[in-house]
């Protein structure tokens, strides 16, 4: 099935007892057992639930995976991934993180005894420099998160198969719409599907797509032994917002160039990333392994903080918010706000400067997005 088809039927079937066409919401914690041991499928609802299990039968089946599991949030989906290694693993982990992952490694993972890497991963060089003889796992973001840097997928996929290095990319970003990680070799998809997956900014949850039916089941006795899982409600609320999906990345990713385009000639403007521009440095590796740019967009303000202060707090119809991903516009200061628990020398480092402001570009009207835009800048 081409996608558009896949959001509204991939995984989906009538309600066995009832026909209902959409998926219920099975709001239970325990099932009846004819016997001690016997049951229908199921019989608690932190290890299997009706509606989570449609909800992981549609995912799988948009990312191209055999394989799908939801956690409570993006964060404990990338934790259980790392309940796949033990004590003295090595992880290589590219330097430009969602600050949440990095302080999940940094602060949580390394006091369990994992060691990381952070590094650039814009070579197989630079990759294969990284790499120990203890080297266990590659996760990166791609496009990344703040700075939209584009990773070769291929490249990563190479040289983890010279080395048998599970790979794990966080496609967040770009949503099963645009990219799929799984079809350039990548062993596991993660997604935060508090962004464009839900899309509405009222669910917090995440999954992890992949293939290797024995890290499946590993990680399918973590989602249970942990007990990081959603609820059938929140399952129900993602259900219904991937209805939408492919209609909303198509407008995401069409205002959002436009905004891009526009910002790049604003006076009050220093530079832009958007993987759609043509002046975005990997723009021709952005369209060759993506079928679209995202909504997502930044953009480094002439100044300093206290003019990205100023323009920020002016913003109307662009919500000041962290997160991204939902229905409507929202901007954020990363060194201030997503990425403060990244020590300043490293976002320095990085390039994750002061006057750079992130915008996650909504579905509303452009003409109305770029007027709030052109009075926040020139304000």
């Amino acid at each position: 099935m081409d996608f558009e088809t896949k959001v509204i039927h991939a995984g989906i079937e009538p309600e066995a007892t009832s026909g209902a066409v959409m998926t219920p919401i099975f709001q239970t914690s325990t099932y009846a057992q004819p016997s001690p041991g016997e049951h229908k499928g199921y019989e608690y609802s932190r290890t299997d639930n009706p509606t989570r299990t449609v909800l992981q039968n549609q995912l799988a089946a948009l990312e191209n995976a055999k394989h799908a599991l939801v956690f409570a949030s993006g964060l404990s989906s990338t934790d259980a991934v790392l309940n796949l290694f033990a004590q003295g693993d090595h992880i290589v982990a590219g330097d430009d993180l969602y600050g949440g992952t990095r302080r999940l490694f940094t602060q949580v993972a390394a006091q369990r005894g994992l060691e990381f890497t952070f590094i650039p991963m814009d070579s197989g060089e630079n990759l294969r420099s990284a790499i120990k003889s203890n080297t266990k796992l590659i996760w990166f973001e791609t496009p990344t998160n703040p700075l939209l840097r584009i990773i070769d997928m291929k490249m990563i996929a190479r040289v983890a198969a010279e080395r048998k290095i599970f790979t794990a990319c966080d496609n967040t970003f770009m949503s099963p719409y645009f990219q799929n990680p799984l079809d350039h070799g990548i062993d596991l998809a993660m997604h935060s599907m508090t962004k464009f997956i839900n899309g509405h900014s009222d669910v917090v949850m995440g999954s992890l797509m992949l293939n290797d039916t024995a890290r499946y089941e590993r990680l399918k006795y973590l989602q249970n032994a942990i007990g990081a899982v959603p609820g059938p409600f929140d399952c129900f609320l993602v259900l219904r917002g991937i209805k939408t999906l492919a209609l909303r990345m198509q407008r995401h990713a069409e205002n959002a160039l436009e905004i891009a385009k526009w910002l790049e000639s604003h006076a009050r403007v220093e530079r832009v990333l958007y993987p759609g521009l043509d002046s975005h440095p990997q723009h021709c590796l952005a369209s060759k392994q993506m079928r679209g740019f995202g909504g997502m967009l930044t953009f480094f303000i002439k100044g300093g903080v206290n003019e990205a202060r100023a323009m920020l707090s002016k913003a109307k119809l662009f919500t000041l918010a962290e997160s991204l991903g939902g229905v409507e516009s929202l901007i954020e200061h990363p060194a201030i706000m997503t990425h403060a628990s990244v020590p300043p020398e490293i976002r320095k480092q990085i390039g994750l400067t002061d006057n750079l402001i992130r915008v996650s570009v909504g579905i509303e009207s452009v003409r109305d997005l770029l007027e709030d835009l052109d009075q926040a800048l020139r304000a």
